[in-house]
């Protein structure tokens, strides 16, 4: 069968960084091609050349056999090449319709009249072809984050894309909302689209591809039917070495109590809320979407106010108004969203990392540059963030760099207490263990960890002791190795409620 699409010789050079170099890529209709590397080996880049954002310094693209241009966007789109990615690049304020047509509408009459109730009447079909139940009518910000990708993908074939590219899409979804989206790429690959699918989860990847190629820091490593290759030389190709150990949590006696939390209530969100952390200790908190994780933290680290209860800081009651008075005090919390509420991604890596220590770095108040940098620089380097220049906007990183960032500002502070919420959501294994060696190192400085994640096995894996949270109340706690997957699941689906 010959490839839809195919990128041949493909290289990118930025001032002082080689991003790609000689890769291939062949896209085949009805199938998914897995791209798989670590962040910053290339696999954003690749994207943007494929969507017209880059023009490649070298190589060739053919569409159908044909060789093409794709100076722009916009001659991207024509062919029918469309990108959906983890942060959906859509409009809040617009309706699902307008989203779904959005620079592509259509008009009646001679007076050039949008027409409403056809595109309601289009909108409504493509999502029937979906098998999504979305109003059309429906502001995009009252929807999930897995219905905005719904309206995403929804987009893509109201202009009969034929290439559909998939980065990182499950990042934010569900367990139950992973296995829709399952169907809906079924539905694709029977329609004949060639899909480009880019995941850090090798069972996504292992479920849904049918080839795969590896990319290393640029260039192409190789290529090849899904089922000829294992997990373990998967990873040996993508990072150069053996992961011999994902999580390298290393034992440590816990020391004195340093936070405590008494009977904490929200009015919406959660209730009695119970639990002690000591230093050197990694306490995880798991549970199923809408448990109400990341909103106790919010309270924890003064986003939001609780209604009733204590917080205790070293043996002395605390009340936060404001984020401020939380990082004063020695709690810093690492969100999940990342982009909107983790970093200034317009600012370089190095300004994003001492922006909370402005006035300690700047007693003066005379921005000192090198101070600055050398804080950076310690920090972005301990945690392997990759970059050509610290001084490199954020919004230029992968993902997973751009976390990096966002876990190196907070631990510049030397905090007491970290939360990390979703620390290693879209990171790649390479990193994920980079991150977890890291977090081993802090506890057994004396840190006090709470780390929140979706992910059982690093639940499993790195945390001293388990709480598992079910519709705002901690449904179960267990200590590390006291309880089996199947156990903890059942307690985060309000299966069971005994506490260990």
């Amino acid at each position: 069968m010959t490839p839809l699409l195919q990128l041949s010789g493909i290289s990118k050079v930025f001032p002082g960084v080689r991003a790609l170099e000689d890769v291939q890529l062949s896209l085949w209709p009805g199938k998914v091609t897995a791209l798989i590397g670590e962040n910053g080996a290339g696999k954003s880049t690749l994207v943007k050349v494929m969507t017209g954002i880059y023009q490649p310094d070298a190589g060739n693209i053919l569409y159908k056999a044909i060789p093409i241009q794709l100076p722009t966007p916009e001659s991207a789109h024509k062919v029918g090449i469309t990108a959906i990615h983890q942060e959906t690049v859509l409009f809040d304020e617009l309706s699902v319709t307008e989203n779904i047509f959005v620079g592509q509408y259509l008009y009646k009459g001679w007076l050039k009249k949008l027409d409403w109730p056809e595109m309601h009447r289009r909108a409504q079909a493509l999502l029937a072809r979906l098998e999504v139940q979305i109003d059309p009518r429906a502001t995009l910000k009252t929807l999930s984050i897995a219905q905005r990708h719904m309206v995403a993908i929804a987009r893509a074939l109201s202009f009969d894309a034929q290439v559909v590219i998939l980065d990182e899409p499950t990042a934010a979804l569900s367990q139950h909302e992973i296995l829709e989206f399952y169907q809906i790429v079924e539905r694709l690959k029977q329609d004949g689209k060639a899909i480009l699918f880019i995941s850090h989860k090798f069972d996504e990847i292992f479920e849904l591809a049918d080839h795969y190629t590896i990319l290393r820091d640029g260039a192409f490593v190789g290529s090849g039917d899904i089922h000829d290759i294992t997990e373990e030389r998967m990873v040996a190709m993508m990072v150069g070495r053996t992961i011999t150990q994902a999580f390298p949590k290393v034992a440590c006696e816990p020391g004195e109590k340093v936070l405590e939390v008494k009977d904490l209530c929200h009015p919406t969100e959660f209730a009695h809320i119970n639990f002690s952390l000591r230093k050197g200790e990694i306490l995880g908190f798991y549970g199923l979407v809408g448990a109400g994780r990341t909103e106790l933290m919010q309270a924890l680290s003064g986003v939001t106010q609780p209604s009733s209860g204590e917080i205790v800081l070293n043996g002395k009651r605390v009340q936060f108004r404001q984020p401020a008075d939380a990082i004063n005090a020695g709690i810093v919390c690492v969100p999940e969203e990342r982009q909107k509420q983790g970093a200034i991604i317009e600012l370089p890596i190095a300004q994003n990392i001492s922006l909370p220590q402005l006035r300690k770095l700047n007693p003066n108040g005379i921005l000192d540059d090198n101070r600055e940098w050398q804080l950076a620089d310690e920090y972005a380097k301990r945690l392997q963030v990759k970059a050509f220049s610290w001084r490199q906007p954020v919004e230029t990183l992968s993902g997973g760099n751009q976390q990096k960032v966002v876990i190196g500002k907070w631990l510049a502070t030397h905090p007491e207490v970290i939360i990390l919420d979703e620390p290693t959501k879209g990171i790649d294994i390479g990193s994920k263990a980079a991150v977890h060696q890291f977090m081993s190192e802090l506890v057994a400085q004396g840190l006090a960890v709470i780390m929140v994640s979706s992910e059982l096995p690093e639940v499993m894996g790195m945390a001293d002791r388990i709480i598992v949270m079910h519709e705002g109340l901690i449904a179960a706690e267990y200590r590390a190795g006291d309880a089996s997957a199947e156990v903890i699941v059942s307690a985060a689906s309000g299966a069971g409620r005994e506490a260990a």
